[in-house]
Order: C-alpha cells, then sequence, then structure tokens
C-alpha cells in the first residue's frame, strides 16, 4: 500500500529510531510532522518540526492540531518518544524512575488520547508503537524500563480490540538492542562492546514501514525481532 497522501505524526523524532522512521515514511510518500522536545528536523524535507514535550498532554494536542493544519489529516501515529534506564533495581534513582513513567507510559497514552480524534476521520490508520523485547520478558537490570514497556504493549493491544471495527490497526513493534545513544549515560556507555552487535535505528524504520504498508484487510497485532548476537529467553 502507497504512503503517497497519507501523513504520519512520529514522536521523539529528532533522533534515533524516530529519525530514521521519520526520514523512511518520508522517502515512501508519506508527509511526516516531527515532533520531540528539541523541535529539530533531522533531515525530512518538507516536514512540519516542533518542540513537543510528550510529558504534556496540551503540547501534543498542538502537535496534532499543526500537524492537520499543515497537511490537512492524520494517518499514522509512531508513538516512539521514550526513555530508559538500567542498572539494579536499588540504585535506580527515584528520578529516573520517574521519567521512564512519565515519557514512555503517560506520554504513549497521551500521544494516542491527542492523535486519535483526527485517525478515527481517516480511511487507513494505523497507530505504531516502539516498545520493546523489554514489554515482552523480564529482564534484569532493566525492573523499571521493563514495567514502562508493558505497559506500551498492553496499551497497544487494548487499543487493537477497541479500534480494529472502527479502521484503526494497532501495532506494537519489539525490538531488543538497537545501537542508538538510548540511554547513553543511563547504564549505556559508548566503550560497550554489546553495541558492536545490536541492530541499527533503520531496521526498526523498516519494520514500521512494513506494518503501515500493509494491505488494509489485514493488521499485524506485533513484531518481535532481537540481534543474533542477542541471547534468547524463554
Amino acid at each position: 500500500m502507497s504512503l503517497h497522501g497519507r501523513v504520519a505524526l512520529v514522536t521523539g523524532a529528532s533522533r534515533g529510531i524516530g529519525a530514521a522512521t521519520a526520514r523512511t515514511l518520508a522517502a515512501a510518500g508519506a508527509r511526516v510532522g516531527i515532533a520531540s522536545r528539541s523541535g529539530e528536523n533531522p533531515g525530512v524535507d518538507g516536514a512540519l518540526a516542533q518542540p513537543c514535550d510528550v510529558r504534556d498532554p496540551a503540547a501534543l494536542e498542538a502537535m496534532v492540531a499543526a500537524t492537520v493544519a499543515r497537511f490537512g489529516r492524520l494517518d499514522i501515529l509512531v508513538v516512539n518518544a521514550g526513555v530508559g534506564a538500567y542498572g539494579p533495581f536499588l540504585d535506580l534513582p527515584a528520578a529516573d524512575l520517574e521519567e521512564m513513567i512519565d515519557v514512555n507510559v503517560k506520554g504513549a497514552l497521551y500521544a494516542v488520547r491527542a492523535a486519535l480524534p483526527e485517525l478515527l476521520k481517516s480511511e487507513a490508520a494505523d497507530i505504531v508503537t516502539i516498545a520493546s523485547e523489554a514489554g515482552r520478558r523480564g529482564l534484569p537490570y532493566e525492573v523499571a524500563y521493563c514495567a514502562s514497556k508493558f505497559a506500551q504493549v498492553g496499551m497497544t493491544s487494548a487499543l487493537d480490540h477497541e479500534l480494529r471495527e472502527r479502521g484503526v490497526r494497532c501495532t506494537s513493534i519489539c525490538p531488543g538492542g538497537v545501537a542508538t545513544d538510548f540511554a547513553m549515560g543511563h547504564g549505556r556507555t559508548p566503550q560497550m562492546p554489546q553495541l558492536a552487535g545490536m541492530m541499527s535505528a533503520q531496521d526498526v524504520a523498516e519494520a514500521v514501514l512494513f506494518v503501515v504498508t500493509r494491505p488494509r484487510n489485514h493488521r499485524i497485532l506485533e513484531i518481535a525481532f532481537r540481534p543474533v548476537t542477542e541471547t534468547s529467553w524463554g
């Protein structure tokens, strides 16, 4: 299914997976709204980029309104904004715990709530949540992060049940390790040997593109994938 004429909004899109996704959707023909705390455009021609903190429902509502005002509609929401922190649970600073819940959980809910009225007007709407393998299995040293990602997967599954008959497809994308600056300084360092074997942000962006270009007579509920260097669990 072509993306020409369709409009996407990607949160957390100034860098990493969000930036790769915004560029990939635009290259496939979509017009793109780029929401991020910095408001930077990561090189997407014709995109609308403006500051938007997903912890602020009013900022998300303004971002949706600006995207629709610029492009006339909204068909795709990519819930990507996220933060992470790794380490023993008792060593996790309270500020990191609060930020993961505020951004990963509340921010995801606020993004869907802001975008859904416009998505329901589309004849070909998709909500794609960039979750994680940490949203499918409990992992050591990722207790709070897992909790936030399990919440995202549960949210997206519940939305599928609620919105399927209204024409909105809902998909969780659950990658394993991706070599970005995500969580850098919060349990991840540039010197980590594990980074060399991880997947790229573009790998995840290609999964998003696959989901939103499927024929409308079927939907993909979840995509889970991991680098071959990553341990298999359970």
